[in-house]
């Protein structure tokens, strides 16, 4: 995987993804999640402290060792068992309809195939199941687009695979009927990096 992205890259990701904005999204979007839950693209485990309190047990995925260092100190602190597995989202061993909630928060922008990471989510939830979801993605305003364009080449280089300009709605809304989704501005983060996809999807 290489020095950078192994050694220097998860503390780009914590110091980035650790601020309190952030926290209110992984607030609100976790607070519904229940029953058995498979996290996409844990990282350094922000999301642990946002979980509901029935959440005693999850199962995360993974592709890169070195976040997963620094997340250990949040698992021996948390009251969440973490089952955590070296895995990239776009290839699930898990079993059809294993889950009832799937959790992704600021990950599918950095999957290479999304298309397939998606399917996987849809895949392993039970009929009925919930997505539930925050990326940031590619804006409504086409002046803004341009500058995500423009500055996606370089972000991949520096930021682990991570996309400006996913059109997060439409590729969700391909692979899930249901969808409830909320699009708009973060506060406080420039508009190239920060218009913000939330909501949650069902499995039928």
């Amino acid at each position: 995987m290489g020095l950078y992205n192994d050694r220097i890259l998860p503390y780009l990701i914590e110091l980035s993804m650790a601020d309190s904005i952030l926290g209110s999204y992984r607030r609100e979007v976790l607070a519904d999640v229940s029953g058995d839950v498979l996290e996409i693209g844990f990282g350094t485990g922000l999301n642990l402290p946002y979980y509901p309190d029935p959440v005693r047990q999850i199962v995360t995925v993974d592709p890169n060792p070195g976040v997963h260092r620094l997340a250990q100190q949040r698992i021996d602190a948390s009251p969440i068992t973490v089952d955590h597995r070296m895995l990239s989202g776009e290839a699930l061993p898990m079993a059809d309809h294993s889950f009832d909630s799937v959790v992704s928060t600021f990950t599918l922008c950095s999957i290479p195939n999304i298309e397939q990471a998606l399917a996987e989510i849809y895949r392993v939830l039970r009929p009925g199941g919930r997505f539930f979801f925050v990326e940031h993605g590619l804006s409504d305003e086409p002046s803004v687009q341009v500058w995500q364009h423009r500055l996606t080449p370089l972000q991949k280089r520096i930021a682990g695979g991570c996309h400006f300009d996913r059109d997060m709605g439409q590729l969700i809304e391909q692979q899930f009927d249901q969808v409830e989704l909320k699009a708009a501005y973060a506060q406080k983060v420039p508009k190239f990096a920060g218009y913000f996809y939330r909501g949650v999807a069902v499995k039928d």
